[in-house]
C-alpha cells in the first residue's frame, strides 16, 4: 500500500496559503514524522491527508486512487486518525469509546455487533488497557486517554495510522511508552504511520522519513538526512548539537541545546 500527497495547497484565508505544494510518499510499514514550529500547519496537513479538510489544490492518493472529503470516501479509506488528546465531556467507558472506532463498518441505524465488540476488545488488549476497560474516560489520566484514542483508531482496522502529537502533555516515561507502542504496531500489524511531533530526537529514533515544515517552505526525505544540526537551527531558530550515544547494539542520537538560557 502506498499513500501519496501530490502538490497539496491549503489556506484558511483567501490568497494566503498556509501549505504550499506539499508532496510526499508513505510506503507500507514506514513511519513518517512531521516536524515544525507551532503555526506552520502540522495538524492541518494531517487533516488534509485524512480528508477531514479538503486540499484546495492537489490531492491525496492511496494506491494511485484519489480520495476526497465525501462521506462515502471517508468511510472506505483505511486511515485511522488519532487527534491530540483532550479531556472528554461525556462519560463514556473505555470500551464504549473504543467501539466507536468501528463506526465506518456499522450502518447508520445499526448497533455494534458481537464481531465489532470483539475487535474493539482486541484493540484494547493490544495497547494494554484491559484493566481500565470499564472505567469512565472522564476519570483517566492523559497517558491513559491517549492509549484509548489509539485503541479506538485501531478498532477501525486501518492500514494507515495518523497521530497528532501523541506524546504531547505526557511525562517522560509515558512519552517513551507511546513511541514503543507505535513502533510495535507498525512492526506487528504492518501499518504505515504518520506522526506530528515537537521532538526531533523522537523523529530520529522512530521514523524512516521526515517532513520538516517551515513558514511556507518544507523539506522531505530520509530522516537521518533531513534532521541535521544546521536544519534544526534553520527551522526551529535554536542552536543544537546532535551527539551519538551508544546503547546495546544501536546508536541513539541525543540533542544538546547550546543556546544559553
Amino acid at each position: 500500500m502506498i499513500l501519496e500527497v501530490k502538490h497539496g495547497y491549503f489556506g484558511y484565508s483567501k490568497g494566503h496559503d498556509l501549505l504550499q505544494d506539499i508532496c510526499f510518499t508513505l510506503r507500507e510499514k514506514e513511519i513518517m514524522t512531521i516536524l515544525g514550529q507551532n503555526g506552520t500547519g502540522k495538524t492541518t496537513i494531517l487533516k488534509c491527508v485524512t480528508g477531514i479538510l479538503k486540499w484546495q489544490r492537489g490531492q491525496t492518493l492511496i494506491n494511485g486512487k484519489s480520495i476526497d472529503s465525501s462521506r462515502k470516501t471517508l468511510k472506505q479509506i483505511p486511515i485511522g486518525y488519532v487527534p491530540q488528546a483532550h479531556p472528554l465531556s461525556f462519560p463514556y467507558t473505555v470500551r464504549e469509546l473504543v467501539t466507536m472506532g468501528r463506526a465506518r463498518h456499522i450502518g447508520v441505524f445499526s448497533v455494534p455487533s458481537g464481531k465489532d465488540k470483539k475487535i474493539a476488545d482486541q484493540a484494547i488488549d493490544e495497547v494494554g488497557i484491559r484493566s481500565i476497560r470499564d472505567k469512565l474516560c472522564t476519570q483517566l489520566s492523559g497517558g491513559q486517554l491517549q492509549l484509548v484514542f489509539i485503541a479506538r483508531a485501531l478498532a477501525g482496522e486501518p492500514r494507515v495510522l495518523v497521530l497528532d502529537e501523541p506524546e504531547s502533555h505526557l511525562d517522560f516515561r509515558n512519552q517513551f511508552l507511546i513511541i514503543k507502542l507505535i513502533m510495535r504496531l507498525v512492526r506487528e500489524r504492518g501499518l504505515s504511520c504518520i506522526i506530528n511531533t515537537h521532538y526531533p530526537e523522537h523523529a530520529l529514533r522512530l521514523s524512516d522519513t521526515t517532513l520538516l515544515l517551515g513558514q511556507h517552505s518544507y523539506m522531505f526525505g530520509k530522516t537521518k538526512e533531513i534532521i541535521t544540526e544546521k536544519r534544526v537551527e534553520e527551522y526551529f531558530d535554536i542552536n543544537v548539537k546532535i551527539l551519538p550515544v551508544p546503547y546495546k547494539d544501536e546508536e541513539i542520537k541525543a540533542f544538546v541545546v547550546l543556546d544559553s538560557i
